[in-house]
């Protein structure tokens, strides 16, 4: 469940079918649902429909080691809260 506010259209901006370890994307939405990717091994960002290009707006830099281990957490148990927040 989100409890954002998406205010389309949202322009491609540092967008990417491919991301790498560590990356997150936004998809604002279009031809598949609202998402936010985070991830943890190699990946081909698609949807039913074809490639979907992400906005990379965050890389994770420390920790990225486990990674792995979270996302086979997600397989398993499901989506999980998370929480994006500023560092001054």
């Amino acid at each position: 469940m989100c409890s954002c506010t998406i205010r389309p259209p949202l322009s491609p901006k540092n967008h990417t079918a491919h991301p790498s370890r560590g990356d997150i994307l936004f998809y604002p939405g279009g031809i598949s649902e609202t998402e936010i990717l985070i991830v943890y091994g190699s990946a081909s960002f698609a949807s039913k429909m074809g490639a979907l290009a992400g906005n990379h707006f965050i890389t994770i830099t420390e920790g990225s080691e486990r990674l792995p281990e979270f996302g086979e957490y997600v397989l398993w148990h499901g989506a999980q809260d998370i929480t994006f927040s500023s560092i001054s």
